[in-house]
């Protein structure tokens, strides 16, 4: 994929992606704790679960102030069966506490602050940064990460790295929405084995790079 095809690419994906369903980090961005503990909950963990698991526990707590007040174990028992359920839970409880002592109950802005709090990585940071605060930064996960290889449109070997090509060859306008854009796709049809390349709309822009079996 070239530069100048990416335009047409991310059009054709925002029309595409409104037959399914919003990825589920993007039911939960009233504030930037609630983006910032729904995405704690979905790392190694299917939307549906996420999903409700986060419903569950907002239903509970939606502040730093009202989540540090719940014991452990009631998180623990609120979120389960998300995937590393008491390690998330005792990771919230320290997150709560944290925000609490050090940043006046607000959740950071900016990237290597969110780093700094237990078991956050780039992809959380990015979320709620894109997500909470609207602010320039991209989310890369699995399906932003395949897909843009698979493009051709960067050559990486890691998601690290592919957030650093983006940075430097991603438009602007595209970097807060592209993560929605390609989890949807990547979920429901340009799969990681045998995608549905005779269904995609986006193939002529496409090199299939490491694509072996097709749908």
């Amino acid at each position: 994929m070239q530069d100048k095809e990416i335009q047409a690419t991310i059009r054709i994906l925002k029309k595409e992606v409104q037959k399914w369903r919003v990825p589920v980090i993007g039911h939960y961005t009233e504030s930037p704790f609630t983006v910032l503990i729904s995405c704690l909950l979905s790392l190694r963990t299917q939307d549906k679960t996420t999903d409700a698991a986060s419903d569950r526990l907002f239903q509970l707590a939606r502040t730093p102030q009202a989540m540090a007040k719940l014991p452990t174990s009631v998180i623990e028992k609120t979120i389960y069966p998300v995937g590393f359920y008491k390690t998330k839970a005792k990771n919230i409880k320290k997150i709560c506490r944290r925000l609490l002592s050090q940043d006046n109950g607000q959740v950071p802005d900016d990237i290597d602050a969110l780093l700094s709090l237990p078991g956050v990585g780039r992809k959380t940071a990015n979320l709620v940064v894109t997500l909470g605060y609207q602010k320039p930064g991209i989310c890369v996960d699995t399906h932003v990460h395949r897909i843009t290889n698979r493009w051709g449109y960067v050559q990486t070997k890691t998601p690290e790295q592919t957030e650093r090509a983006l940075r430097q060859k991603l438009p602007r306008r595209y970097w807060i929405i592209i993560n929605d854009l390609l989890v949807a796709y990547g979920q429901n049809l340009c799969k990681p084995i045998s995608p549905f390349c005779s269904q995609c709309k986006v193939s002529k822009y496409c090199d299939r790079a490491g694509v072996k079996v097709s749908r």
